[in-house]
């Protein structure tokens, strides 16, 4: 019923228009490298990525109260309330840059998330048409978060082992210095991993029962993995 109502809306509104073609989630625990493959996946596909936890970090910048709220909450490596996450995905939804489709990085990280997304989405005659589990093992993830480097701006992501930059700290494209994050640390790493198991992994069930969950192997090389992603990828 959802999904009469919502093409019914957008009929009479004059906002009936073609489907977009992707509407996906990348699921995986923190450093699982969901950000790089985004990357490439929106360079190639043309379509939108949307990073809650980079949103996230960009309100936590803010001189507001609600910068300082989200900023101690990631410095915690806690997560932010359902409500909030829940609008600023909803809005950036509606922006012109996800008209072609959209990958979600991020979100949703509970049950909770999850079934407003599709109602949301179900309500647009849009349902998510593909979910991407990205399958690492902590131990690994440790060793990689330890040395991850960021180019803010762009979401560059460097590695000081697996992938260092041309010039130490230096991102390869701008110039511009790079970053870590202050929850790039084992103690926090390890909060984030909990949350992960406790929260987020039980939306592998969730979406395997809908029959639009895909697993890949994550701890393979960026290369094999890309090009595994890129058969889910079908315009």
């Amino acid at each position: 019923m959802a999904t009469f109502v919502g093409a019914v809306k957008r009929y009479l509104s004059g906002e009936a228009e073609e489907k977009r073609s992707i509407r996906s989630i990348l699921l995986g625990p923190p450093g699982a490298g969901k950000g790089t493959q985004a990357i490439n996946l929106k360079d190639n596909l043309g379509i939108c990525h949307l990073s809650t936890g980079d949103m996230l970090r960009a309100i936590a910048k803010e001189d507001s109260p609600l910068g300082k709220k989200v900023a101690d909450t990631l410095k915690a490596g806690a997560l932010v309330t359902d409500s909030l996450v829940i609008e600023i995905i909803e809005a950036n939804l509606q922006s012109d840059a996800c008209k072609l489709g959209f990958m979600l990085d991020g979100f949703p990280r509970n049950l909770v998330q999850a079934q407003k997304l599709d109602e949301y989405l179900e309500g647009q005659d849009e349902p998510l048409n593909n979910v991407v589990e990205f399958k690492v093992k902590d131990e690994i993830l440790v060793e990689r978060i330890a040395g991850r480097m960021i180019h803010q701006s762009s979401g560059r992501t460097y590695h000081e082992v697996f992938a260092p930059p041309k010039v130490p700290m230096t991102d390869d494209v701008t110039g511009e210095p790079l970053m870590k994050r202050p929850d790039d640390n084992p103690t926090i790493l390890k909060r984030r991993l909990d949350i992960y198991h406790e929260q987020t992994a039980p939306l592998i069930k969730f979406y395997k029962e809908k029959g639009i969950l895909r697993s890949i192997d994550a701890m393979q090389s960026p290369e094999k993995v890309f090009d595994e992603i890129s058969g889910h990828f079908k315009k």
